[in-house]
């Protein structure tokens, strides 16, 4: 892993004695599938320990139970193990909420916690501006003696959500709005995965976070940016609760992507509206998706290192990531003829209901490993509709055309006489003869032809679906609604063949089809029904 300032401190910590172990954690909400955004945290955190021989923990922030629901954590634990990581331990916040009710309690009995009535509305006019300082709320006060009953009153039910809340008593003038009371436990009648109907308050983020690091010795929490201002809250409930583990809070930048959703929230709402279907839409940043697009685990890995780790947050072209695909898959995957466009070819001096079979065409010239196969020819094939124009446009056009002369890849030489066209004068048929002399590998080389050509025979082939997808977002101005950024075009499916040593395919089999793209095998995809998404296509068309 390259250096980096987080990397640093470690390295300085383990040094010098104030760690014996590097202990980080992940700690996702369960309140949707993770995307791209979120592997940044994931591989930052195992990389680290791993470097180090530490570990690390996977904990779920499951306090607020209104938003999460059990299939969001099987997804993200499904997800953590395709990256490839593996957490020492598996846990949830909800494992600490006894504890966290005590320390509450203890804070109460220090005088640093107290019962407020106020409700969200009065609470943030109570605390202030950024440059006018917040007002004392008017239960601030209470004795400790009211406040314990209230707060246990508040625990058995007695009030309904919203009524009360339990707020830490710091400093409602402090610079750092923060700081200004925060709100340690919240009212929540509602039925939570793991605790089922036993709490019915439910502690706040900035309270169970460091209480749940400290407990579980914690020794670099690491964040994102927006976190920065939260650290001296932090520290205080450390502090204050008393933890024999001192677990220290460090930031770094989040990652945007160009034209490319970050954001939950908006994710979760392209769900619910019906806009996507559903997290795995190939469409989606989630990792979900785009694993089924056919993104690979080691893509995502280098794609996130490569944009490193510092204390900014960073903006980089979707181009990073759809590269780092394209390099992973040049060399592992299998090239094979494809046509998603497909037009009839007709041999017209081929023998009739004559299939002929041409040997070891080896399925990836850099990679002999992956072997070969056999490709079929005869008198009907398809080409690629974009692979002919009736007339040749200019020099530069390397394609075939009427009375122009190309090489069929790995078969032979075809020269194009004729075409047929129905009634709206539409090109359904092109007629070619071809010249056995000049079949691949014979050692022709008497003239050169105008280009090479993939194609499939039409008698062997399977018909497939291809998805092809655009970026869903038309641009990130983020001002705008984010319905009305959504590019119409973002999906389109195409109907044509493969080659028959495709007809077997397995789910999530990935391929480069040649000219045309990187694909994988649909989860949906059947030996009846063939479905193949791109991932990428060849080039960038980056500009």
């Amino acid at each position: 892993m390259e250096s980096n300032f987080v990397k640093t401190i470690m390295e300085e910590d383990l040094k010098s004695g104030k760690v014996n172990e590097i202990i980080t954690r992940f700690p996702p909400e369960p309140s949707a599938y993770l995307h791209i955004g979120h592997a940044r945290a994931i591989i930052t955190n195992f990389e680290l320990a791993k470097h180090f021989k530490g570990r690390t923990n996977l904990r779920f922030d499951d306090t607020n139970p209104s938003n999460e629901d059990q299939s969001f954590v099987d997804a993200i634990i499904k997800d953590i193990e395709w990256l490839g990581y593996h957490p020492d331990k598996i846990l949830y916040g909800s494992d600490y909420f006894d504890t966290n009710y005590q320390l509450a309690i203890k804070l109460i009995k220090k005088g640093l916690a107290y019962v407020c009535d106020l409700n969200p509305e009065q609470m943030r006019e109570y605390r202030g501006t950024l440059t006018e300082a917040g007002r004392n709320s008017p239960y601030r006060e209470r004795s400790i003696e009211e406040n314990l009953k209230l707060f246990e009153e508040m625990k058995d039910g007695k009030y309904q959500d919203g009524e009360k809340t339990l707020r830490a008593k710091i400093d409602m003038a402090s610079p750092n709005m923060n700081m200004r009371d925060p709100v340690v436990y919240r009212i929540m009648h509602h039925h939570h995965q793991n605790t089922g109907d036993k709490w019915c308050i439910y502690p706040m983020y900035d309270f169970a976070h460091p209480i749940q690091d400290a407990i579980e010795g914690v020794t670099h929490s690491l964040c994102s940016l927006e976190y920065d201002d939260h650290r001296v809250l932090y520290d205080w409930f450390v502090e204050k609760c008393e933890m024999e583990h001192i677990p220290h809070q460090y930031e770094f930048g989040r990652l945007n992507i160009t034209n490319t959703i970050m954001s939950k929230r908006y994710l979760k709402a392209l769900v619910e509206s019906g806009k996507v279907h559903g997290f795995d839409d190939p469409r989606m940043p989630t990792l979900a998706g785009l694993k089924r697009r056919g993104f690979t685990k080691e893509a995502i890995r280098d794609f996130i290192l490569s944009t490193g780790l510092s204390r900014v947050n960073s903006t980089v072209s979707s181009e990073m990531l759809e590269n780092a695909v394209r390099n992973d898959l040049n060399y592992k995957v299998k090239r094979v003829h494809a046509i998603l466009n497909p037009l009839k070819v007709t041999i017209t001096n081929y023998p009739d209901d004559q299939v002929e079979w041409i040997d070891d065409v080896d399925y990836n010239p850099d990679n002999e490993n992956l072997g070969s196969r056999k490709i079929a020819f005869s008198k009907h094939l398809y080409i690629d509709r974009e692979d002919f124009v009736e007339e040749k446009p200019n020099k530069k056009w390397k394609r075939l055309a009427k009375d122009v002369e190309v090489r069929l890849m790995r078969a032979y030489f075809i020269k194009c006489h004729d075409v047929v066209k129905d009634d709206s004068g539409e090109i359904i048929e092109i007629l070619c003869t071809y010249d056995q002399e000049t079949k691949s590998g014979s050692g022709f080389n008497d003239r050169k032809p105008n280009g090479n050509i993939h194609y499939v025979e039409a008698t062997t082939a399977k018909k497939a679906e291809f998805n092809l997808f655009e970026p869903l977002l038309l641009d990130s101005d983020s001002k705008k609604d984010l319905f009305e950024r959504l590019n119409p075009n973002s999906w389109a499916t195409l109907h044509g063949f493969v080659e028959s040593a495709l007809e077997d395919t397995q789910s999530e089999e990935k391929f480069q089809f040649i000219r045309v793209g990187y694909f994988t095998t649909d989860y949906d995809s059947s030996k009846e029904r063939l479905i193949f998404n791109r991932t990428v296509e060849l080039k960038s068309t980056f500009k």
